[in-house]
């Protein structure tokens, strides 16, 4: 089926990631990932609050492929509450644990703000529901249509 692609995958080992006030989100759970040898997972749930948040949108009437023109960075100092975070870790062009994660979080007066994760820091905590996912040779790569990184499916993409 040209335009859809897929692959199964098994679950795994279920997570429970507590990370402190001060720490970088993005860094930490790519660092944890790492050393608790997960190579791929899907977020399940995420709470907690940031500061320091920075993250991306796409600008209205943007075109493929994505580039830095086409994309707005928002940088908000906080604090925040964290609403909700959603992603997944795949291994990176070189390996790595790589996160790709999109965030809403609230300002006190409630607006919310969000987009595509660049990172923040944790504010007061951050509590993280992952699920391990088994599926051999799925990685990250640059999407030549898309411009940005995007999961790599081997054997069922050109």
């Amino acid at each position: 089926m040209e335009g859809f692609w897929y692959t199964e995958a098994e679950g795994g080992r279920r997570f429970l990631v507590k990370i402190a006030p001060g720490e970088s989100l993005r860094r930490r759970l790519a660092d944890w990932a790492g050393a608790a040898g997960v190579k791929r997972a899907v977020l399940v749930s995420a709470v907690g609050s940031l500061r320091d948040l920075e993250f991306r949108g796409i600008k209205t009437g943007a075109k493929l492929p994505l580039t830095p023109a086409r994309l707005q960075v928002h940088k908000v100092e906080g604090p925040l509450e964290l609403l909700a975070l959603s992603g997944n870790v795949m291994p990176g062009a070189e390996g790595a644990p790589d996160c790709h994660l999109h965030v809403m979080a609230s300002r006190a007066s409630g607006e919310v703000v969000g987009g595509h994760l660049f990172d923040g820091t944790v504010f007061a905590n951050c509590e993280i529901v992952l699920t391990e996912i088994v599926a051999e040779g799925v990685s990250r790569h640059t999407s030549a249509t898309g411009g940005v990184e995007t999961m790599f499916i081997p054997d069922r993409q050109p």
